[in-house]
């Protein structure tokens, strides 16, 4: 799976190493020393992965990551850090970056999160998913995995590639309770200080794009000391995808 990668890195032997291990798969790899010229690359083509270092000069990654978001680029986000305390990562994946691997890393276990995201950001659907053409329906949230869009009311809703599997696991069985570890599953590769507290973070996200009152949801239900369900509001119950 040949992608287009940005490696944002301004430790030279650092971005070295990364950029020879991503060739070696095949990959298309962009080196830049800077989160302003992160930001330009990723502005001009359209890169399928973004590896991105947190300390960075002229622009941090959290920087980077948040305009990125603001601006609606699908790129998935994979952020490097020297900094290893939950409340920093969960705030790079707040702003939304897609994974977070914590310094010293193995650059082997870095290529296996790079092609875990990108299988599981470019993949037209998974595995025991809805068939090819299938759009998942609950009310009036629909979520296409072939396209990789999600649309409420008929309007476009951008969702970083986590937040999509998120909402493509739930809208694929509507009204299954799925626990914390099973949504933390679907993300797959998160770093090894992250917790359960990382699918809470993405469900505040979520209910940001998909609730019209996020603190009041309709939709995206807590089921206490259990963990979440995707409802349609208009019947309180599932309603099955669309054929």
């Amino acid at each position: 799976m040949c992608a287009n990668v940005i490696v944002a890195e301004d430790d030279a032997k650092q971005a070295e190493l990364v950029r020879r291990y991503l060739e070696r798969e095949g990959h298309a790899v962009t080196v830049v020393s800077d989160g302003l010229a992160a930001l330009e690359q990723a502005r001009q083509g359209a890169p399928d992965l973004l590896v991105l270092d947190v300390m960075m000069p002229r622009a941090d990654g959290l920087d980077v990551v948040r305009i990125l978001r603001a601006e609606e680029r699908d790129v998935a986000v994979l952020m490097l850090t020297a900094r290893a305390t939950e409340d920093d990562l969960l705030l790079g994946l707040d702003l939304g970056a897609d994974d977070y691997m914590t310094k010293p890393y193995s650059p082997r276990e870095l290529m296996a999160r790079v092609r875990t995201l990108l299988r599981r950001t470019r993949s037209p659907r998974r595995d025991g998913g809805p068939e090819d053409g299938q759009v998942l329906r609950v009310g009036t949230l629909a979520v296409d995995p072939v396209r990789h869009e999600v649309a409420v009311d008929g309007v476009g809703v951008e969702c970083t590639p986590g937040e999509f599997r998120l909402l493509e696991a739930m809208a694929a069985e509507p009204g299954r309770v799925f626990t914390r570890e099973q949504l933390l599953a679907e993300l797959h590769g998160f770093d090894r200080y992250i917790s359960s507290r990382t699918v809470d973070v993405h469900i505040m996200n979520l209910r940001k794009k998909i609730e019209r009152a996020p603190r009041r949801p309709v939709r995206l239900l807590t089921v206490f000391g259990v963990g979440y369900k995707l409802m349609d509001p208009l019947k309180g119950v599932p309603r099955a995808p669309a054929h």
